[in-house]
């Protein structure tokens, strides 16, 4: 019983807000069923060129291209696995408008790896993400 305790204390560490390693956004982390997403919470420039907030015009479903980019799901599906490692979720790029696999793994309490790739997770690109206070 202990042990289920500990590793659903653990699995919950990630759960709060986060700041991107490119500081243009904040990322709040929750626990929705057995599985966690990310939501992005806070954009550093939330306006476009026009003064209107910024939506998603690259995504490849029409029907989203206006949908605003703050608030909308980033990070979704992801599995605790244990030793702090979080596994088959996706991560959406507003920037592109593409979805990668991604994973991502608590390095400490304020620092979390995430890795987005497509095909093997030897190939992709990792950000750093630091746990707002």
């Amino acid at each position: 019983l202990n042990c289920l305790k500990a590793q659903q204390f653990e699995s919950k560490s990630i759960v709060g807000k986060w700041l991107s390693g490119n500081g243009k956004a904040h990322i709040t982390i929750s626990q929705y069923g057995e599985k966690f997403g990310g939501k992005i919470s806070w954009l550093k420039e939330p306006l476009d060129e026009n003064g209107k907030p910024k939506t998603d015009p690259k995504n490849p479903d029409p029907s989203k291209r206006n949908n605003p980019r703050l608030g909308m799901n980033l990070a979704l599906g992801f599995t605790y696995e244990g030793d702090g490692k979080y596994e088959n979720g996706t991560i959406y790029d507003p920037e592109s408008g593409k979805t990668y696999k991604c994973i991502m793994h608590l390095e400490n309490e304020n620092t979390l790896k995430v890795r987005g790739y497509i095909g093997f997770s030897l190939i992709g690109r990792t950000d750093t993400w630091t746990r707002m206070k």
